[in-house]
Order: structure tokens, then sequence, then C-alpha cells
């Protein structure tokens, strides 16, 4: 077993975006007028918050110089103690509410289609953007919600507005062409907004086929700085993909237990994409189910991490 270093991906700095990526020279060609500004930007990793009750407890193993790493998971602990009401409504002391001052609801106008949206923090000038997309069932309140998943949201929201991010929650009407399209507006619309700087798609569940179908929308990969997979479904044709070819960093996060998508599945994709030395990261919850993912994963490791790369 490979010796664990906590928290490895927060000590990381953010990349430097003068540095001439494939990603940022296509980002130029397309918002020339970010170019300029996105190139000046420099920022630092996500200060620490809660990690004591949020950072991965136990790795029971690490390896791949620490991108891949089994974490421990029990339900007892990391449900039913640290919840008032298992699966509803979590203890006092993981959360803050006075984040909520800088939340609103709020319906764009992106190319003509309507799109309600949760945003925590600026609507212009974010230091970074992180999207989240939910799955079967869901809309903005799911991704908006501070008691459910173990509180894991409202940490997210504290993590983007302490360090002057902006984090949107939008309703997926579909997880077909139009959802995909729906999004990669979004996140153009976010770029442009934020002066170019990192924008991050996260995707849980069936949520994980808009990061696949927008992983192939040139412009709008040309805007992201990554994607974060929760348990998800897999892609097998992702290495023919325009986020392939441009290297978008991927994180994983998936239970071993998933009855909905099969644990070996992504990992299988993980394993193709570092044996070609391609920049991604996965924590696999031992024993976890298919929704503990987006109540485990540790947003600020993760965000550091996709900056890093």
């Amino acid at each position: 077993m490979a010796r664990h270093v906590p928290n490895e991906g927060a000590r990381r700095l953010f990349m430097s975006t003068t540095v001439f990526s494939v990603r940022r020279l296509m980002a130029g060609l397309l918002f020339p007028s970010l170019l300029l500004v996105g190139l000046a930007a420099e920022a630092a990793p996500l200060k620490p918050y809660r990690d004591e009750l949020f950072g991965y407890r136990n790795v029971l193993e690490e390896t791949d110089g620490g991108d891949f790493r089994v974490v421990d998971y029990q339900e007892l602990r990391d449900i039913n103690e640290r919840d008032q009401i298992p699966e509803r409504r979590v203890k006092r002391g993981y959360i803050s509410l006075g984040v909520k001052s800088a939340q609103v609801n709020e319906t764009l106008n992106l190319g003509g289609r309507s799109l309600d949206v949760m945003r925590v923090g600026p609507d212009r000038g974010a230091a970074f953007t992180v999207i989240f997309i939910h799955g079967r069932g869901g809309d903005r309140r799911l991704g908006a919600n501070d008691f459910s998943f173990g509180g894991n949201f409202n940490r997210l929201k504290n993590l983007a507005f302490a360090n002057g991010g902006t984090y949107y929650a939008p309703s997926v009407r579909s997880f077909d062409a139009a959802g995909v399209d729906d999004i990669s507006a979004l996140i153009r619309f976010a770029a442009e907004r934020s002066g170019g700087r990192p924008v991050v798609l996260s995707c849980a569940s069936m949520g994980s086929f808009i990061c696949w179908g927008v992983a192939r929308e040139q412009t709008a990969v040309a805007a992201l700085g990554g994607m974060m997979i929760m348990g998800g479904a897999t892609d097998p044709e992702f290495v023919g993909s325009a986020a392939y070819r441009a290297r978008l960093p991927v994180f994983f996060s998936h239970g071993s237990r998933d009855s909905v998508y099969r644990a070996e599945d992504q990992v299988a994709l993980y394993r193709t994409l570092r044996a070609r030395d391609y920049p991604a990261r996965f924590v696999l919850f031992e024993t976890g189910s298919h929704g503990t993912p987006v109540r485990m994963t540790d947003w600020r490791d993760a965000l550091n991490w996709i900056a890093s790369r």
C-alpha cells in the first residue's frame, strides 16, 4: 500500500494562465476579447473551508502518484452520524447559511433559449466558475440544497464565495443534444462574464451525459478548465473528443457498489486515460453507493487538482 499524502491537491497552485496550452490558444481564437485578460490572470489555490469535516478521512489505497485513491466510506459514520435526519438534513455544524445572501435564482437568455439557474457569487468577474449538473428527476434546487448530501453543496457555495468564484446550478430540461447545447451556452456565458477565467463542469449520475456531450463541443471545451464525473456513466468514445485532444483534466469519483453505473467501467476508462499520460484523477469510495460521490467528494481537493493541471 502506498503512503497517503493528505490534501495533495490542496497544496498545488492553480495553473498559471500565462502558459500557452492548446486549450488556451483555442480559447483565444474563439473568444479573442478574452485572451489578454485570461493570460494576465493567475489564480491562487482555494482557501480551506471546514476541511476537517469534508476532507477524506482515511485513504485505504493510493497509487499513480496520488491520482488514484480508494477512500474509506462507512454509512453509519458518514450518513447516520453526520445527519440530523439521515439523507435529508445534515447537522447544523456542517453548514454555514450566511452565504445565502449571495444566492439568487435567475433565468438566463442564452442564444434565444432560456435557462433557469441558481447562482452563488458575482455575475461578472468571477475568479473561477463551477457548474453542477444534476441527474434524472432533478433541477437547480438539488445543487442549491444546503441540508441534503451531508452539507456538501453548502460547502461548495462557501468555497466559491470565499474565494471570489461563482457557482451555477442550472435546471437541465433534457439529457440529449438540446441539453448539451444549453449547458455549452452557459459555459461560454460564464467564461465571457469572468474574463476567460477557469470554468469547471461537474456532472452527477445521468448528468454525466451532458459532460460527455459537452466534451465534443469545441467552443465549450475551449472555455473549460476541467470536468468532474461524479457517479456517472462512462464514455468509451471520449478519446475521440475535442476535450481529449485539448487534454482537459477529468476528475472521477464513484462508489464501489454503485448499482446504476458500474465502478469497474469508470475505472477502466481512467486506466485507459492514464496509460496515455492523460490528466485524470479517480477517487473510489469503498462500499459507497450511487449517491455517495455527491455527498463525499472533497470539492476543494478536486478543484485545486483540476486547476493545478
